[in-house]
């Protein structure tokens, strides 16, 4: 069943006239502690009006993190770091080939309403999908963007993306993971996003039969989020 989310009024999340974010790219892999640590610090900084709004992309190294509602036996085989997190929703993992967008905005500016910013972030992951002609699709009781498998038997789909955020003083950080050509072996150690239905699985672009690169996602992701959320400055360099 598709999610109601899908109907609500997303152009609130424009943005007040004139307003841009920040966009930045890393090209290395960035650790997960350090990668939270400058959100903490830069959500504040947007909270009390010192920086703009931003969207960092990156990868991490193998991690396997735990939201506010995930659950010890969710982690089944621990062979990578395990860090507990503050953000919104249960066990996944981070790692290489996979195009994680921390998106730290003010809903003040925008739309004070966490439920319509996820939806926000779902339909983001719906168009950049879209670009290379997959149907993501939303779901009643399972958060993220899922698609179709029909060439694994009936009622079976594949998570292809996740979403999990935060808000300090309606400042939003965390964000979305979008798997693009990740060792999908390494979610077989959790239960993702404690979703332990046999037809439900985990799946990438590449996985889909898509020889797409992280440069490609990045061009879509970038698109994609300008047509939800407003415009966007040029990427910042390494050290912003």
């Amino acid at each position: 069943m598709v999610n109601s989310r899908e109907t609500l009024d997303l152009t609130t999340f424009a943005g007040p006239p004139g307003n841009a974010v920040a966009w930045r790219i890393s090209e290395q892999p960035v650790d997960y502690a350090e990668a939270t640590a400058f959100m903490e610090a830069r959500a504040a900084a947007i909270a009390a009006g010192e920086a703009a709004e931003l969207v960092w992309l990156l990868e991490h190294p193998p991690v396997y993190t735990s939201g506010t509602s995930g659950k010890p036996d969710d982690l089944r085989d621990p062979r990578f770091p395990f860090i507990a997190t503050g953000r919104g929703g249960q066990v996944t993992y981070h790692g290489p080939g996979q195009r994680v967008a921390y998106v730290m905005l003010d809903l003040k500016r925008r739309r004070p309403d966490v439920r319509a910013y996820v939806a926000a972030l779902e339909e983001t992951i719906i168009r950049t999908l879209d670009a290379f002609n997959v149907r993501g699709e939303r779901r009643e009781d399972r958060v993220g963007v899922w698609v179709r498998r029909p060439d694994k038997g009936a009622g079976f789909e594949d998570k292809i993306a996740a979403i999990g955020v935060r808000l300090k003083r309606w400042v939003t950080f965390h964000g979305i993971a979008i798997n693009v050509e990740p060792d999908l072996s390494h979610f077989q150690a959790i239960v993702p996003c404690g979703v332990t239905d046999p037809r439900y699985g985990v799946t990438s672009l590449v996985d889909l039969g898509l020889p797409v690169t992280m440069a490609d996602v990045d061009v879509a992701l970038r698109q994609a989020f300008e047509s939800v959320f407003g415009a966007t400055l040029a990427s910042l360099p390494e050290t912003a």
